[in-house]
């Protein structure tokens, strides 16, 4: 086995966790399953293979598991694992952070637009791929 090496703990949530697309599918998977198309309506700027990468180096890692229904058309749906739900109050919080942030530059004048959170909920989404 590889020997991994870390100067600071959060090198490694980093490694798990980082990036521009898996705090945001690890948020939207917090409020319950999703099927990969909710996933990309939810997350409009990904592509499908970015999607796919993320969510298998999620898989990977422990933390997002992918369930295969044995029907057709085939239907896949990803959770957090109890494991993934442990960074539940890690998400929580940069989620708090970034909102308060968006107020504070809205009111320095940026002209910000942060959906409802109802906007992009499970249930304002569509359950089908």
């Amino acid at each position: 086995m590889k020997q991994a090496i870390y100067n600071i703990g959060v090198e490694n949530t980093m490694r798990i966790i980082g990036g521009k697309w898996k705090p945001i599918i690890l948020c939207h998977l917090k409020h319950g399953k999703m099927r990969t198309g909710q996933l990309r309506r939810a997350i409009p700027n990904i592509t499908q293979k970015m999607l796919t990468q993320q969510l298998r180096e999620l898989e990977d890692d422990g933390i997002v598991a992918r369930k295969v229904y044995n029907q057709i058309p085939p239907k896949v749906e990803y959770s957090l694992t109890d494991y993934g739900h442990s960074l539940n109050k890690i998400l929580e919080e940069l989620c708090v952070w970034g909102e308060e942030d968006i107020e504070r530059r809205k009111e320095n004048g940026e002209n910000i637009i942060l959906l409802n959170k109802e906007d992009v909920s499970n249930d304002a989404l569509p359950y089908a791929d």
